[in-house]
């Protein structure tokens, strides 16, 4: 689908209200952000404008009447910009209907609303308006447009700028001061916050205007910053989650003896002081998971055996489960079988059986009384019998 060699760029007109004998040099800049976010909405909308104003009709093609379309839609931008101030003012008389006075959400209105009053008649009556076809179309369509080239960034900013400027009565996103003099502009335009600036970080190419580089300084993805969690290490910002959970040395991780009882967690710069700290303890985990029938108080002398036998230097690197469970095995080797004392445990168990014995004999013998004076009564009734 070929477009007509024919990209005149269009400059609508802007509202002149300079009064007569009063200053003649104007600042024209304008938020360049915003610019661009206009200026990147219109391709849709000229897309959408074409392809319902061809839809059903077998001698037209979207690009057949691309050319035209886009004139007539800068006309009508324009036109609707230039009034619409005189439509605020009707709109907000009416305290039912919601207005925006962002020019991205106001130009947006008109770009929809061009689009809307072109459609053909096949369109409205038809169920095209709500077909998935129609979305396919119009972004195949616009992806077309920008490939071939037809109608520019640059030339749609030029277009954005001039209608932000007709719609911005408040002067809230361009500047509107006038000087006397070439010289007064040219001061100005060095310090004013509208001026465009590129992004100085590496790999960014974002522009924004002066009163907007706090902002994108903040967020800017390619920034330089410290580390998060506080190491030495300066990342990039859009790089930082990615530092902070795999090589960043203040990382939190948990005790290699964590499944053992160790419930410690540390930077993993700190590991090596937390096992020097840590290493009577990590020593006693370790012999609880080889004697499990062990004593508390049998436990701790045996760590005090295996750290007397120890050199400096043996306990301390093995730093997880399988390496110290190893060394302490071996160590243990030479002191010898660990002597457990259970007296206490037998000594309950003792206590427990002397209490059931004498509940048992004390049942025995309530039972035997029983048994005694039931044959007493029985015979005394026997007896009673006998002589009457």
């Amino acid at each position: 689908m070929d477009f007509p060699a024919n990209d005149v760029e269009l400059v609508p007109e802007k509202i002149d209200d300079e009064k007569e004998g009063g200053p003649a040099f104007k600042c024209d800049l304008a938020d360049t952000e915003i610019v661009h976010k206009i200026a990147q909405a219109f391709l849709p909308g000229l897309g959408t404008a074409c392809v319902d104003n061809t839809t059903g009709d077998v001698f037209r093609s979207p690009a057949s009447v691309a050319v035209d379309m886009r004139k007539e839609m800068v006309d009508y931008l324009t036109q609707r910009s230039e009034t619409f101030v005189a439509e605020s003012v009707i709109l907000e008389g009416d305290s039912e209907i919601e207005v925006s006075n962002h020019p991205y959400d106001i130009i947006s209105n008109f770009v929809d609303d061009f689009a809307s009053s072109k459609r053909n008649l096949f369109s409205r009556v038809s169920r095209w308006l709500l077909s998935e076809k129609r979305e396919d179309k119009i972004e195949d369509f616009v992806q077309e447009m920008e490939i071939n080239g037809f109608w520019l960034l640059d030339g749609r900013g030029v277009i954005a700028e001039t209608l932000l400027k007709n719609v911005d009565f408040k002067n809230a996103f361009h500047c509107n001061m006038k000087f006397n003099s070439a010289e007064e502009l040219a001061e100005h335009v060095c310090h004013c916050s509208f001026r465009s600036l590129t992004c100085k970080n590496e790999g960014c190419n974002a522009r924004f205007c002066a009163s907007h580089l706090e902002k994108h300084d903040s967020a800017c993805p390619f920034k330089i910053i410290p580390c998060e969690q506080k190491c030495l290490d300066n990342i990039m910002r859009r790089e930082m989650d990615k530092h902070c959970i795999t090589v960043c040395r203040m990382k939190l991780v948990n005790c290699p003896f964590y499944a053992v009882g160790c419930q410690s967690t540390i930077p993993h710069c700190m590991i090596e002081k937390h096992f020097s700290d840590t290493s009577h303890s990590h020593l006693l985990y370790i012999l609880q998971r080889i004697h499990k029938e062990a004593s508390e108080e049998d436990l701790k002398r045996r760590v005090e055996q295996v750290e007397m036998v120890a050199s400096s230097n043996q306990l301390a690197e093995a730093q997880n489960v399988r390496s110290l469970t190893s060394k302490v095995k071996d160590l243990e080797a030479s002191l010898g079988p660990l002597e457990v004392h259970i007296k206490n445990k037998n000594s309950e168990e003792n206590v427990e059986i002397s209490n059931l014995t004498n509940s048992l004999d004390e049942a025995h013998i309530k039972n035997k009384d029983s048994q005694e004076t039931m044959e007493t009564s029985n015979l005394a009734n026997a007896s009673n019998e006998v002589q009457s």
